[in-house]
């Protein structure tokens, strides 16, 4: 307990220096004792590069244990990062949720807990609270942009997109889409989240940080696509921030939005799904996008399931079979092609 602001003190110790110049390698150490461990702790890898002053980049992945396009290029980039070519620090975390990234899962194995709808978290909770109190508490505020990779998990599949959310602090919202855009995934999303308590997200843009997100495909796999597409985008990011050395590498992309809940469709029944439209296909108001089909006994009619607005069909349900409540599609308005201009000094 700290006696100042009568706070528990969270458990997690880092390994490694955060302050000292050079590439540092280890741990956050959580204490968790449990049967087959009863002193153990469970082991989240973290690298810092730190070359002189500077801004501060926070990079992270596997904020969700099924989603692995992030740790892929993280892991890459903690190999390859040459400090040398850097100023500040960047912060990387790439399996950020060890315990579901392990088994791989969404949610944590040791509590159920969700991280990315846990934050600010708890230091004296459950593991999966005490993992998003530290990342609130003690990573996030030395950082001035985040970075934090997503994509579909085993349950959805999404046209490869970097993405920001609309904010009321109008500034902070420029700086995040302009960090979207940098990224430089095929598509740039202004987006909306229909469940944004307890996001890292929502938590870092409370500090007021530079926040991008991603979702870069799903089905619980990673392509060398999306794989591809993180691992330049990550080094976009570093340029704009100003931290890393080097010449982006831009490509066009394709701006999307995402203005209110009529992107979604969720299911209404349980069933077998029959899709009627592709990931990127042009989607008009009305069409229908899929078919669930009952699956308790022949010759039962389909229910058909219709597009809300017109627009690009950005994410899809992955498995074959549905629940009551699953989300079907998400239709996103389409907006112009646009290719990023290297900033410029002076």
């Amino acid at each position: 307990m700290n006696a100042a602001t009568s706070r528990p003190e969270n458990p997690i110790v880092c390994t490694v220096p955060f302050d000292e110049d050079g590439v540092h390698h280890g741990f956050l150490r959580l204490p968790y004792s449990r049967d087959d461990s009863a002193w153990g702790s469970v082991m989240i890898p973290i690298a810092v590069f730190r070359n002189g002053e500077g801004p501060t980049a926070l990079l992270t992945g596997a904020n969700h244990g099924d989603e692995y396009e992030g740790p892929a290029a993280l892991q890459a980039l903690t190999s390859e990062l040459d400090p040398k070519q850097i100023r500040g620090r960047v912060i990387i975390a790439p399996f950020m949720n060890t315990p579901a990234f392990r088994a791989g899962t969404r949610t944590s194995p040791l509590d159920g807990g969700n991280l990315n709808r846990t934050f600010p978290g708890r230091p004296d909770g459950s593991p999966t609270e005490k993992i998003a109190d530290y990342f609130d508490t003690v990573l996030a505020p030395m950082a001035d942009f985040v970075l934090d990779f997503h994509s579909g998990g085993k349950t959805l599949d999404f046209v490869p997109f970097a993405a920001a959310h609309r904010l009321e602090a109008k500034m902070q919202e420029e700086a995040c889409i302009a960090a979207m855009h940098a990224f430089n995934a095929p598509y740039s999303m202004v987006l909306l989240e229909i469940d944004n308590v307890g996001m890292f997200d929502t938590a870092v843009e409370n500090h007021g940080k530079v926040f991008v997100s991603t979702e870069l495909g799903g089905g619980g796999t990673a392509t060398a696509r999306s794989i591809g597409i993180a691992r330049k985008g990550v080094r976009n990011f570093l340029i704009h921030a100003g931290i890393l050395d080097a010449e982006p590498e831009f490509a066009p992309s394709v701006e999307l939005d995402m203005p209110d809940g009529d992107c979604f469709v969720f299911s209404e029944d349980d069933g077998l799904i029959e899709p009627l439209a592709d990931l990127g296909d042009e989607i008009e108001k009305g069409a229908a996008i899929a078919r669930v089909w009952p699956v308790a006994r022949t010759g039962q009619p389909a229910k058909i399931y219709h597009a809300r607005r017109g627009g690009l069909l950005a994410a899809r349900h992955f498995p074959g079979l549905v629940k009551t409540g699953d989300c079907l599609a998400v239709v996103a308005v389409r907006g112009a092609e646009i290719t990023p201009e290297p900033a410029r000094d002076g």
